[in-house]
């Protein structure tokens, strides 16, 4: 289990299947289908929560915004500044998690002596599009959402990166990187943030253990020919960090290293951890 240490962003209580969080000091209950161990949250924290999601039996569900949390807010990491925002699916825009991979990503790019060239597929908000560019790679940004899309360009902005090279692509992924091979452009990174399920942008299905092989196996002929690394994160359920390793060592040919397990986000004053994910990763050889 890799921990990401998050000074902005602490989970300060969970049990029954629900977190409390601080987010740069709003304090958020959600649930979380990883929390099946059962004891009594604080009193006092639940008092000072100021958003709490609810389910819905039909799906879904809502905020109830009980201390007038603001439409839009942000949080620090290290030099980065990201815009979070209270999301209809209980999420606010942000993994503080996948900051393991940030730090990974900007220190692999900082020791090349070259222009790093990253493509970012389902690239969300653009937390690792923002660390490649603050590492000075030139960054392909990939997401079927436009929302997202203009989100991800809020956290250039407040980043204090818009004098970087980002490409910022609205469109389905595997269309696009079809494309890319056909145009015969090539990258020095690829990572990738695959949904379980998915539609692109012009209502394209995407479906995780159909369609990731495939995807990976293409992305692979985008690589140029001396590739940094290839990052693969993964929310599904059921799926084994394993399984992103095997696709990896299936499809890239290039002398590396290949890494695979679970990331996540420790409890504050406490030893326990909150799985939050896996990766598959290669890496260059160093």
């Amino acid at each position: 289990m890799k921990i990401t240490n998050f000074p902005d962003y602490e989970i300060l209580d969970m049990s029954n299947g629900e977190k409390i969080e601080s987010w740069n000091g709003i304090i958020l209950q959600r649930p979380d289908p990883q929390i099946i161990w059962k004891k009594d949250i604080n009193k006092e924290l639940k008092n000072k929560v100021d958003a709490i999601y609810h389910r819905s039996k039909t799906g879904g569900g809502y905020w109830k915004n009980i201390k007038n949390v603001p439409s839009s807010w942000q949080i620090n990491y290290k030099d980065l500044t990201f815009n979070l925002k209270l999301m209809g699916f209980k999420h606010t825009g942000l993994f503080p998690e996948q900051a393991y991979n940030w730090d990974f990503m900007i220190d692999k790019i900082k020791k090349e002596n070259r222009k790093i060239k990253v493509l970012n597929l389902f690239a969300y908000t653009g937390g690792a599009t923002c660390a490649c560019a603050y590492a000075g790679a030139d960054v392909v940004h990939v997401d079927s959402s436009r929302g997202m899309v203009d989100w991800a360009k809020e956290n250039i902005k407040s980043s204090n990166l818009e004098d970087r090279y980002v490409r910022f692509i609205v469109d389905d992924c595997i269309k696009f990187v079809q494309r890319e091979i056909r145009r015969g452009n090539k990258y020095d990174a690829i990572v990738m943030d695959p949904p379980s399920f998915g539609r692109g942008a012009n209502k394209e299905v995407w479906r995780f253990e159909e369609d990731l092989f495939n995807l990976v196996e293409l992305c692979s002929k985008l690589l140029s020919d001396d590739p940094l690394f290839f990052i693969i994160n993964s929310y599904t359920t059921g799926i084994s960090s394993e399984v992103l390793k095997n696709i990896l060592s299936l499809n890239i040919n290039h002398k590396g290293i290949i890494t695979n397990g679970e990331i996540g986000l420790p409890m504050k004053n406490s030893d326990l951890v909150l799985p939050c994910g896996i990766y598959g990763r290669w890496e260059k050889d160093e």
